[in-house]
């Protein structure tokens, strides 16, 4: 299974993907596979019916259409653990392009092009978080204004995540609907009740009182309708 939040697509500047495959491949390779219950393992079972067949798809689709996968072991299955498989060049022609394949499959773009991976983005059915990783303040800059306008969430050196619950869930395009927070979670499985009364100058002090004192746990400013 994956998260909703876990990096789909990973775009990579052509000058340095050489490196970063090597990188990233070595830091994969030294992660523990086993049972979710064992200590310091990162590599788990799938819980979905026919998730590893449906990856396979993914990947046998790519491969078939030029993408190479380039780590050891890559896309090997035992029943419903796959190991994850890292795809290079990968391009617009395949699934693992358009589709979120929430598994180990990873989609690895080299760009040289920055409107590249914008357009990428600004296509996609997809707009929840996105991760830009770079040291050129500038550069990063250029990159946030048009990010913000497709995604609800951008990520500086981070990496896409749930977030504290201070955070409103959110997602456009087909990511989500609408926007979760904790807040808005409690209103959606409540019940709402009504305190009413008739503006006078009676009730106008019976209310102050109430509130300025902490009389009532319901009756408070800090509920908000």
């Amino acid at each position: 299974m994956g998260s909703c939040t876990a990096l789909k697509m990973i775009f990579v500047e052509k000058s340095i993907s050489k490196l970063f495959l090597e990188k990233y491949c070595e830091k994969l390779s030294a992660l523990k596979a086993g049972m979710p219950w064992e200590d310091n393992v990162m590599l788990t079972p799938l819980p979905e019916k026919g998730k590893t067949e449906y990856l396979h798809g993914l990947i046998d689709d790519a491969v078939s259409k030029g993408a190479t996968i380039v780590n050891k072991d890559g896309g090997k299955s035992v029943a419903s653990f796959m190991y994850p498989a890292v795809l290079t060049g990968v391009n617009s022609s395949m699934r693992i392009y358009h589709e979120e394949q929430f598994g180990p499959v990873i989609p690895v773009i080299e760009f040289t092009d920055v409107n590249e991976l914008i357009d990428y983005i600004v296509n996609s059915n997809y707009g929840q978080q996105v991760s830009i990783f770079g040291t050129d303040p500038d550069e990063i800059a250029q990159l946030i204004d048009p990010l913000v306008n497709q995604v609800c969430r951008v990520n500086i050196n981070s990496q896409c995540q749930r977030g504290p619950d201070v955070y409103p869930f959110n997602g456009r395009k087909d990511s989500a609907e609408g926007t979760l927070s904790v807040s808005d979670a409690l209103r959606v499985f409540s019940i709402r009740t009504l305190v009413a009364t008739k503006e006078n100058d009676l009730n106008k002090k019976i209310l102050s009182d109430i509130l300025e004192n902490r009389k009532s746990s319901f009756l408070s400013t800090d509920f908000i309708l």
